[in-house]
């Protein structure tokens, strides 16, 4: 069969966020492009006895608006953040799925740590009063699952529904696999993205352990420096994303909006560590390389790189490695940026509302900055767009993101017009 023939164009028709940075489009884009971080010091439980205390929060979230008081009584808050935003997506796309075909619309949700509430609500239950005191719909909360059969629950996506769990590199995975579902024909519809509660004392405790937060709180807003020589590690967030990719026939039968056009997905391993990536860039650069190959699309057409970037001492010179041995000559004039400084690392939710930050940007035509950066590292000597957004005549942007164990995916993307 002509691979062609399978290639159907797919665009992102809505988008929904429930982030640090807003609880809704305008407030999250105005945030990220004017540089406006969400560090402050964490407020959900005492972190006074841990090294680290800074955090990037959700703000005035209302489960309610969008799910039963029974349901946010008994549901985590990983699940009310997924349910909101893949609600907002769909909202703003225009789109029901009760007057769409039920088996061409599906929902993919990438995750690391979703169920964790339950797990440890429901293990001190036990120890305290045994098996019969537990809940069990902590058992069903527990389910890494439990976030896309919610979203399928609630909206009412009876197609199918599925969960991603790559690490970091969850959010991109979810979008990477429902863009082919779109492409090759599967479905027209798929609400796809990404989310993560990481806040919970034990997991905050653990990012603790491993060293990878920034320990410098005295000036919250500018703690997290990607790519300065003074960089020390991030500050960990939380929150959802999710988007509406369509086939785009199905998009312009109903005069849809069009954020942007998704190109390609392409994702590795490096099988290197547990923790620590290549030091050669090998599964940054693979992934690059297939997302590309795979979207026909030169390296040169690329302009805006949203960079993994988390400010820990080895991602951010490895992670420009990859850059420069993946892009060339063509590398000092891409414009390369971490908008992780704004939002939090939001974990396997990062990848998702990077997208949403990339197809922002496609349609506003202007680069995100990466605040924070006044001492560029010697090894980190690419354009990261420092300090102020930059408007700029975009086409093409990629969204790259590395996870635990050595994952990679990367997402490419292009401007949408008319004339496209």
């Amino acid at each position: 069969m002509n691979d062609d023939f399978l290639r159907r164009r797919v665009v992102i028709t809505g988008m929904g966020v429930i982030a640090p940075p807003g609880l809704e489009l305008e407030t999250f884009w105005k945030n990220v492009r004017n540089g406006v971080s969400s560090a402050r010091v964490v407020s959900r439980f005492d972190s006074s006895k841990m090294p680290n205390h800074l955090a990037a929060e959700v703000v005035g979230f209302k489960p309610a608006d969008f799910m039963s008081e029974k349901l946010v009584k008994r549901s985590d808050l990983s699940t009310q953040y997924a349910v909101a935003a893949a609600s907002l997506a769909l909202k703003d796309a225009k789109l029901n799925p009760a007057e769409l075909d039920p088996d061409r619309i599906g929902v993919v949700e990438g995750t690391t740590v979703s169920g964790m509430e339950s797990t440890l609500r429901g293990h001190l239950i036990y120890l305290k009063s045994g098996y019969r005191a537990i809940n069990p719909f902590d058992v069903i909360n527990a389910y890494c699952g439990e976030g896309s059969s919610r979203i399928a629950l609630e909206l009412g996506i009876r197609g199918h529904a599925i969960t991603y769990c790559s690490g970091c590199a969850s959010g991109n995975d979810a979008i990477g696999y429902a863009f082919k579902m779109v492409q090759h024909d599967e479905v027209d519809v798929m609400v796809a993205g990404a989310t993560d509660d990481n806040l919970a004392e034990p997991m905050f405790g653990g990012f603790c352990r491993l060293g990878v937060m920034t320990k410098n709180d005295e000036e919250p807003q500018r703690a997290m420096r990607p790519f300065d020589r003074t960089r020390d590690g991030f500050v960990l967030g939380e929150g959802s994303a999710f988007l509406v990719l369509e086939e785009l026939s199905h998009a312009l039968s109903r005069g849809a909006q069009i954020y942007a056009e998704v190109l390609g997905h392409g994702r590795s391993c490096e099988a290197f560590h547990e923790t620590n990536t290549h030091p050669d860039g090998y599964g940054f650069r693979r992934a690059m390389e297939k997302a590309l190959r795979y979207a026909r699309v030169a390296a040169s057409e690329v302009d805006y790189i949203n960079a993994h970037g988390t400010a820990t001492k080895f991602n951010d010179p490895i992670e420009t490695r990859a850059i420069k041995t993946v892009f060339g000559e063509h590398a000092p004039r891409v414009a390369i940026s971490s908008t992780k400084p704004i939002t939090g690392h939001l974990m396997g939710s990062a990848g998702a509302v990077e997208a949403v930050v990339c197809a922002l940007a496609l349609k506003h035509q202007e680069l995100p900055p990466t605040i924070n950066l006044r001492d560029p590292d010697a090894d980190c000597d690419l354009d990261y767009v420092p300090g102020r957004p930059r408007p700029y005549p975009l086409r093409v942007a990629m969204n790259l993101n590395a996870g635990f164990g050595g994952k990679n995916a990367c997402l490419l993307m292009r401007s949408w017009s008319t004339d496209a």
